[in-house]
């Protein structure tokens, strides 16, 4: 359930994207405990604890500085269901960079949530905070993760070949990214 104390930092027809709060921590674990969710990532799920630090340390943590990330919990309006998290990660400040990222449970898949919250991140990151730019680094055989910056217009520059190794295999990496001018301009409602 939806604390009385989470305020919406955007939202969507069906979604709620807002700050996590300590009584996420089962829902969140939950899905982020899962090996598939890790397939994409080059790391294998990290330990309870580890994942309960990690968690505790992005309730309140700053957004503001190279290397600070915005975590959002994208909670379904209907029955306020945690059905994934989307974030925005400062990676230039100088140059107002930031990179997009989003991991949903697999239990609510296909149903359109990521594009979704990632849209709705997105215009948050150049709304609120006044990014000029947005990129997804993502393997470039995470065809639903591709889908997602596809559907959401996001232009493709760059394919980087066996640019990261995980358990002894290669991995190529694309690099997606829209500017803000491109983003305003784009057709409303194009995610749905």
């Amino acid at each position: 359930m939806m604390s009385k104390d989470a305020k919406p930092l955007a939202s969507t027809d069906r979604l709620i994207l807002r700050r996590f709060m300590p009584e996420d921590f089962a829902a969140y674990s939950a899905y982020r405990s899962l090996p598939e969710i890790y397939r994409f990532l080059y790391r294998d799920p990290p330990s309870p604890e580890a994942m309960r630090e990690r968690f505790d340390a992005r309730l309140d943590s700053p957004f503001c500085e190279d290397g600070d990330t915005l975590l959002c919990a994208a909670v379904r309006r209907e029955d306020d269901a945690l059905v994934g998290d989307v974030s925005l990660t400062f990676a230039n400040k100088a140059a107002r960079q930031a990179e997009v990222g989003y991991i949903f449970s697999p239990a609510h898949a296909g149903k359109g949530y990521a594009t979704e919250a990632a849209a709705a991140i997105i215009t948050l990151g150049f709304e609120k905070f006044g990014f000029h730019r947005i990129f997804a680094r993502l393997d470039a055989k995470n065809a639903g993760s591709v889908g997602v910056v596809e559907r959401l217009g996001l232009r493709r520059e760059a394919l980087l070949i066996e640019s990261d190794r995980f358990n002894g295999v290669w991995g190529d990496e694309c690099v997606y990214a829209v500017l803000s001018r491109e983003w305003a301009a784009r057709v409303p409602n194009r995610t749905h």
